[in-house]
C-alpha cells in the first residue's frame, strides 16, 4: 500500500495488508461499507496497487481507467455516507469481459485481425452493474474471437495464472479468471458459448456460474451464449446474480422478469437427487486425479443423505464434433471476411482451426445444427431424474499457458468440453467450486448442474459443498505463485 494511505482495520474488517483486503469478499466489502469501517476509495486504491504489482505478469486487463474507477469510487462513498447506497454491488470493484460492451471502449474479440468495434451505448450487463453502483475496474482480455480455451491472444499476448505463471487460466474468459484468482476485486464478468466460464473456474479455483439460456439479458444473444459470474465465492456469485439478471427489453431472447431470493443460499441435502457423471461419453480421458476429486464431493452429498446415483454417458462424439464444425463455419465466415493482412494478423491456431468451415455445404451445417439439437434434447432427458448433477468440468488439469488448447494437436478441436457444452445447448444452468488440487497444486473444479431455470438451486447446491468441503480442497485468496508449489 503507497505510504499515507490507511484502511480502518475495526470490526469485519481486520484488513492488515494489500493481500488481505485483495481476498476480501463482495459480502464482507458491503458490510463493511455499511458499517463504515470501510470505504469504497480505499478498496479501490489499495487493488490499484494490486492491479499494478501483478498485472505486468497476468495480463488479465484490455482497459483500465483508474481515475474514472476512482471517480466512480469516490461517488459511491458518499452514497454509503449518507445511507443510500444505489444497489447491491454500490462501491464493489468489478471488471467485465472485452465483449461485454461500454460505451466508448473499443471491443477488439481478442484479435489482432480486425479493426475494434466502439460501441456507443452500455450492453445490458454493463448498465446493470453500473445502475447499481458497481466500480468497473476494467475490461478483461480474451483469446481470438473467444474460440480458444486459454489465454492465447494475438492481441493480447499470453495471460496467465495468478497460481503459476506457467500454467493456462482457461478461456475465453481469461482475463476475468486471471483477475478474479490474482485478487483484483471480487466480481467479475465472463462470457460462455460451450465452457469459457467454467473453465477458467476449474483450472483456477473459482466458483461461477453458467446461468439459464436467456437469465442474463445480453445485446448479442445467440445459440449457446451467455453471461455469468466468475467470483471467489458462491455466495458472491449469487450477489452478482442479483444484479445481473434484471430484465433488459434488448435482449428478445431473454427470461421473464422473476422475483429469486438470491441471497438465501440454505439448503437441506437430505434426499436430494445427485447424478455422478463422470464419462461425458466422448473428448478426452478424464484424468485419475480429476476423477477422485469428483468422487469425493459425491461422497460428501452421499454422506450428508442426498441420494447419489451414477449418470451414463449422454453424449457421443459425432455431437461433439457437430458443435465443433458448426463454430468453425462460423468462425471462417468471419476469418474470410477480412483482408489478406488482417488474416495474417489472426492468431494462427485460430486460423487453421477455423479453415476446414470453408467448404462445408449448407447441407452439412443444417445437419451440424440438428445434431446441436439432438445434444439439447438428451442433455435435458439424461438429467431430468436429478435435482444435481455433478461431474469435472474438464479431463484435464491447468496446461502450459502459452498452449492454445488442451489438446496440442489443432485435430482434436473441442475435445475437453463434453462435459460443459451439453448444458450451453439445453440452457440449464450449471455451477463450478473448487474441490481438489493435483499434487503440483493445479485447482480442481467440480461442475453442478440442475434442470432448466433453476440457477438458485445449482446456486444453493455450489454452497453447500463450499461450506462442506474439506480444507484441502479450499483455496486462499488472492492465488499467489508460492501457493502452487507441492
Amino acid at each position: 500500500m503507497r505510504p499515507g494511505r490507511s484502511v480502518l482495520t475495526e470490526g469485519i474488517c481486520d484488513v492488515s495488508s494489500e493481500t488481505t483486503l485483495a481476498g476480501m469478499t463482495a459480502v464482507e466489502l458491503r458490510s463493511a461499507y455499511k458499517a463504515g469501517t470501510l470505504s469504497p476509495v480505499e478498496v479501490h486504491d489499495t487493488l490499484q496497487d494490486v492491479i499494478e504489482s501483478r498485472e505486468g505478469t497476468l495480463n488479465a486487463l484490455w482497459h483500465r481507467d483508474p481515475l474514472a474507477s476512482r471517480v466512480a469510487a469516490k461517488s459511491s462513498e458518499q452514497r454509503w455516507r449518507e445511507g443510500r447506497p444505489a444497489g447491491p454491488v454500490d462501491g464493489i470493484p468489478i471488471t467485465l469481459k472485452e465483449n461485454i460492451a461500454r460505451a466508448g471502449i473499443p471491443m477488439p474479440s481478442g484479435t489482432a485481425g480486425v479493426e475494434a468495434v466502439i460501441p456507443d451505448r452500455d450492453a445490458p450487463v454493463t448498465a446493470r452493474v453500473v445502475e447499481s453502483g458497481g466500480v468497473v475496474l476494467g475490461s478483461t482480455v480474451m483469446p481470438d474471437w473467444g474460440m480458444l480455451s486459454s489465454g492465447v491472444s494475438s492481441l493480447h499476448g499470453v495471460t496467465r495464472s495468478p497460481w503459476d505463471p506457467r500454467w493456462t487460466t482457461g478461456g475465453s474468459s481469461s482475463g476475468a479468471g486471471a483477475a478474479a484468482a490474482a485478487g483484483y476485486g471480487p466480481l467479475h464478468v465472463g462470457t460462455d458459448i460451450g465452457g469459457s466460464i467454467r473453465l477458467p473456474g476449474t483450472w483456477l479455483g473459482l466458483a461461477t456460474l453458467k446461468p439459464s439460456a436467456g437469465r442474463i439479458p445480453l445485446d448479442a444473444p445467440y445459440l449457446g451464449r451467455c453471461a455469468g459470474p466468475m467470483t471467489r465465492t458462491v455466495a458472491d456469485s449469487a450477489l452478482l446474480m442479483s444484479v445481473l439478471a434484471r430484465p433488459d427489453d434488448r435482449d428478445w431472447t431473454s427470461l421473464p422478469a422473476e422475483s429469486i431470493a438470491w441471497e438465501d443460499l440454505g439448503l437441506d441435502v437430505r434426499g436430494l437427487r445427485v447424478g455422478l457423471h463422470l464419462d461425458a461419453g466422448c473428448g478426452g480421458a478424464v484424468e485419475e486425479d480429476i476423477q477422485r476429486s469428483v468422487r469425493g464431493v459425491a461422497e460428501l452429498f452421499a454422506e450428508a443423505g442426498a441420494d447419489v446415483e451414477t449418470l451414463d454417458p449422454f453424449m457421443t462424439p459425432d455431437l461433439l464434433d457437430a458443435v465443433d464444425l458448426f463454430w468453425r463455419v462460423r468462425s471462417w465466415n468471419d476469418f474470410s471476411a477480412l483482408s489478406s493482412e488482417q488474416q495474417a494478423a489472426v492468431l494462427p491456431y485460430v486460423a487453421a482451426w477455423c479453415a476446414p468451415g470453408a467448404d462445408v455445404t449448407g447441407r452439412r451445417v443444417l445437419e451440424c445444427y440438428q445434431q446441436v439439437m439432438q445434444m439439447q434434447a438428451r442433455a435435458v432427458a439424461a438429467t431430468l431424474p436429478f435435482d444435481i448433477v455433478l461431474s469435472p468440468v474438464a479431463p484435464v488439469a491447468a496446461f502450459a499457458a502459452e498452449q492454445p488448447m488442451p489438446y496440442p494437436d489443432n485435430g482434436k478441436g473441442m475435445q475437453h468440453i463434453g462435459f460443459t457444452v451439453p448444458y450451453n445447448m439445453s440452457g440449464q444452468p450449471a455451477a463450478t467450486v473448487n474441490c481438489g488440487f493435483t499434487d503440483d497444486g493445479r485447482p480442481i473444479g467440480v461442475q453442478l448442474s440442475g434442470r432448466r431455470f433453476d440457477d438458485l438451486g445449482v446456486l444453493r447446491a455450489a454452497a453447500w459443498y463450499e461450506q462442506h468441503r474439506p480444507a484441502a480442497a479450499t483455496p486462499s485468496w488472492p492465488a499467489v505463485p508460492s501457493q502452487a508449489q507441492p
